[in-house]
């Protein structure tokens, strides 16, 4: 059997789709940009035909880069932005309203209630997670209460909920498969993470009713095939998880204590626990790294909301770059000795302060600033809130303090951030020379999985190193710097 293996790596901005071959380089890309729309102020949303479109779009042109035909895949992994809300109709698979995205905070209200009510402790014991607008329960539940009908339909089971991977698991195999991964499903405040089931105390308290759920699976199983009608023969789709937890098994973080950050819309560190189910005490995520033969890895994660969205903003909005790439030259052409802070805080601020009022502000500004200050301080806040993030880890499990940090993501390209973060952590950076690691550990789950690609330890040993970053900031320097950002953080929180 061929050991070509297509990924599709379903993202909040775009779709692509990568053909590895069997040695697990890359044959063929296709990528596609989608519109984001937003409605009203901290709402996002997109719409999953879109979705659909522009996945089967790029699928069908890194085959076609990669000089293959279907019947040369093996198998197809899938990974996709986490927690974006989907329902939609069994009978059509036509969604009954927009995708409500993970960025979406419309929920905010309705969290603070439960909050205020006690039942985040209850959550946090059963899923590792927070209250927050973030997760996918409250946005299932808002599509529930304002659509029409929805709620007696979904409890009639004529609707069907799921995260990105399962609705394109259900438009890839025809309606056929209605299912998702453990990874995707403990990111929904309905999961217990310990018993790996849906729970029926949290259905109740967000008044889900469990026909609308899909069927949960290991990260690499069988997910169906899909519709011969698609590609024209019918391929076995057999690895699936959460974009950060596949960009953790392409990292091949798979020893407890390894950690990798991703910098993509966002930036998300994930902390291998191994067995371990850490409960954090500094507002920490505990989740569910991946499940492989029935048996759960744990990890700590961090979710930052927006990193390479910053720089998105300042082409798209601001319009001081033409293209992402120019950002890292802008920002090393900035006065050193100005100290713009931004802290990007357009949906909220995520992990460790979780402020979901919060709105993005910028500090130090002089009559001297411009465009290069500003650039220099976007870049640099993602390497600060990575700092805040690594500091929690390290205070809440003694397996962090010495680790290397494995990064990969669109913004690791830049030289000047990954040394700036390097700085920052004190602690060596590792850029892989596959950056396209959230598809390749979905190619992986679906390579191994099938049996075409090695096992875990035969995959780690592939890993190969582009370039570690070392710091060399002096302390004194650090520390003042950090010092600012905090500074500038205390300023934009809500709840200070």
């Amino acid at each position: 059997m061929s050991g070509n293996i297509l990924a599709i790596d379903q993202g909040t901005t775009s779709s692509r789709a990568i053909v590895f071959d069997g040695e697990q380089r890359i044959a063929g890309v296709g990528k596609m940009e989608f519109t984001q729309h937003f409605p009203q102020d901290g709402w996002v949303e997109h719409i999953p035909e879109e979705i659909w479109a522009t996945c089967l779009w790029s699928a069908k042109t890194a085959l076609k880069k990669a000089n293959l035909k279907a019947t040369d895949i093996a198998a197809i992994g899938i990974t996709n932005q986490r927690e974006t809300t989907i329902v939609w109709d069994r009978s059509t698979g036509k969604p009954i309203y927009n995708a409500i995205v993970w960025q979406d905070r419309r929920t905010h209200k309705l969290c603070e209630k439960l909050r205020k009510a006690g039942h985040e402790k209850l959550v946090s014991e059963r899923t590792g997670l927070l209250l927050d607008p973030y997760f996918t329960a409250t946005k299932l539940a808002w599509i529930l209460d304002n659509v029409q009908g929805a709620r007696k339909r979904a409890e009639r089971g004529e609707l069907a909920f799921g995260t990105v991977d399962s609705y394109l698991i259900w438009r890839l195999t025809g309606g056929r498969s209605h299912a998702t991964d453990v990874t995707n499903a403990c990111r929904t405040l309905l999961y217990n993470i310990r018993s790996n089931s849906w729970d029926d105390e949290l259905l109740r308290l967000f008044r889900i009713p469990a026909a609308i759920l899909p069927e949960v699976k290991d990260n690499a199983a069988d997910f169906g095939s899909t519709d011969p009608g698609i590609f024209g023969v019918s391929i076995p789709i057999t690895g699936s998880a959460g974009d950060q937890q596949a960009a953790t098994i392409g990292q091949a973080c798979f020893t407890p204590g390894m950690l990798k950050s991703t910098y993509g819309t966002g930036c998300f560190a994930l902390l291998n626990t191994g067995a371990d189910l850490v409960r954090s005490k500094n507002r920490l995520l505990t989740t569910i790294a991946y499940r492989l033969d029935g048996r759960t890895t744990y990890a700590l994660e961090g979710a930052i909301f927006m990193a390479g969205a910053s720089v998105q903003w300042m082409r798209d909005m601001l319009k001081i770059i033409e293209k992402a790439s120019d950002a890292g030259p802008l920002a090393a052409k900035a006065d050193p000795t100005q100290n713009v802070y931004l802290v990007p805080a357009f949906v909220g601020l995520g992990a460790p302060w979780w402020d979901a009022e919060a709105r993005a502000s910028i500090t130090g500004l002089t009559r001297n600033s411009g465009p290069a200050e500003l650039a220099r301080a976007a870049l640099e806040s993602v390497s600060y809130q990575t700092r805040d993030l690594i500091d929690a880890m390290r205070k809440d499990w003694k397996g962090a303090n010495d680790t290397v940090l494995r990064v990969d993501g669109g913004m690791v390209g830049s030289d000047f951030t990954m040394q700036f973060l390097a700085d920052m952590l004190n602690t060596p950076v590792d850029r892989p020379t596959i950056l396209e690691t959230t598809a390749l550990g979905a190619a992986w789950l679906a390579g191994w999985k099938a049996g075409v690609w090695p096992d875990q330890q035969g995959f780690a040993a592939r890993w190969a190193l582009d370039r570690q970053f070392t710091p060399h900031m002096d302390e004194a320097v650090r520390k003042r710097k950090l010092k600012g950002w905090r500074d500038a953080v205390r300023r934009t929180l809500t709840t200070r």
